[in-house]
């Protein structure tokens, strides 16, 4: 009886296995040198030479290797049709850091602008584990009950060790996210501070373009100073939890008092008297601040995402508020600093881009680095020694 079986071999042995197969004799089948003469009935390594590897002929034409190539007019047009794969693809692209990517990205932008804005934008903030997820999760799903398609822009905060991002955000809102009439796009905040990301802005324009009416921003877990988000949104919700510490902040300036309404979220079970009496305590802090949109006194409220209570008493202070601030024409006013906020915010981009993608600049900064690092040249120096290698250039 003859057993097949395959062995380890060394370096030699392998160099012999590679002589048969290059070389061949005829033989399809051979025994290598090394193998049990004595023993060759009973046990056998056998070797199989490899047949010789055929180039194949490319015959894809320039059309099909050119298919992924972005195309924005098509792109535009799926964007309009409502279609979600587009609109990721293009807030992907607007995202990219990619030089390629910028023109297009230009572009696609100016062609979607005029059918944006059509959206009432929201923004959600609030300290780590308030539970922002799961409250966005239930009030989303009882947003669409009315009728409504929701985009949610989750902001994931960053490492700044290894900058990568887990954008765990879908995961945390399974039953939102199996919705038809619900977008969740996380994105990583990428080093930028203020909660939210360097091109927020430009995915909230691609939503409204792609048709959903309320947007929902939600920011990374925050502190009192991370208040950029404002500068994006119609109304600007905080959530809080009882029992945090975060009663003795009422009468802070900062994140506090550009609020519109306060959520003393997960107000259940043995939290939900410590939420109702913190709520009462910020009710009376209130009135020693002075309120982010005039003649409008941010509410206090309670709930529990978890149970779905309170859920319908925000959405209605949100409908409350942007029909209050479009009769003060509010509203508008804001909308058009937003856009300021928006050119100002590019510029500093623009500027940052073109500044590190300059080649003097990338020629002269490694040996400027080690000049600073070596203790050669102080930061001021090298600051002044760079923008002058920029602008002369």
């Amino acid at each position: 009886m003859t057993i097949l079986s395959f062995a380890k071999v060394s370096t030699k042995q392998l160099k012999t296995i590679t002589s048969i197969m290059e070389n061949g004799s005829g033989n399809k089948y051979k025994n290598p040198e090394w193998h049990d003469e004595k023993n060759k009935d009973k046990f056998a390594v056998k070797i199989v030479a490899a047949e010789p590897v055929k180039k194949s002929v490319d015959k894809t034409g320039p059309a099909e290797k050119n298919s992924r190539e972005i195309k924005i007019d098509e792109l535009v047009k799926k964007i309009l049709d409502r279609d979600r794969a587009a609109l990721a693809r293009a807030i992907t692209l607007v995202e990219s850091n990619s030089e390629q990517h910028y023109e297009k990205s230009k572009q696609l932008l100016e062609k979607i602008l005029p059918y944006s804005g059509n959206s009432i934008r929201i923004g959600i903030s609030g300290i780590p584990g308030a539970g922002k997820s799961t409250l966005i999760e239930a009030l989303g799903l009882y947003l669409i009950s009315l009728g409504h398609k929701i985009a949610v822009l989750a902001v994931d905060p960053s490492s700044s060790i290894t900058k990568g991002s887990i954008l765990g955000d879908k995961t945390r809102m399974e039953r939102l996210s199996r919705e038809p009439n619900c977008f969740i796009r996380p994105s990583p905040a990428g080093g930028t501070l203020g909660g939210v990301t360097r091109k927020s802005r430009e995915t909230m324009a691609l939503c409204e373009a792609a048709g959903y009416d309320v947007i929902i921003v939600e920011t990374v877990g925050v502190g009192q100073s991370e208040i950029a988000v404002r500068s994006m949104v119609d109304f600007f919700l905080l959530l809080m939890v009882a029992g945090t510490g975060d009663d003795l902040q009422g009468i802070k300036k900062g994140i506090v008092e550009i609020s519109d309404a306060l959520v003393f979220n997960k107000a259940d079970g043995e939290n939900q008297t410590r939420s109702e009496i913190s709520a009462e305590e910020f009710k009376n802090a209130l009135h020693f601040l002075r309120p982010y949109t005039e003649g409008w006194k941010p509410k206090v409220l309670t709930a529990s995402a978890l149970n779905n209570e309170g859920i319908e008493e925000i959405w209605n202070t949100i409908e409350t508020f942007v029909k209050y601030s479009k009769e003060k024409g509010i509203f508008d006013k804001r909308r058009k600093e937003q856009t300021l906020d928006w050119v100002y915010s590019t510029i500093e981009n623009e500027l940052k881009r073109r500044f590190y993608s300059s080649p003097a600049v990338r020629e002269n900064l490694p040996k400027i680095k080690e000049d600073i690092l070596s203790g050669r040249m102080p930061a001021v120096e090298a600051v002044e020694k760079l923008l002058k290698v920029y602008f002369n250039n």
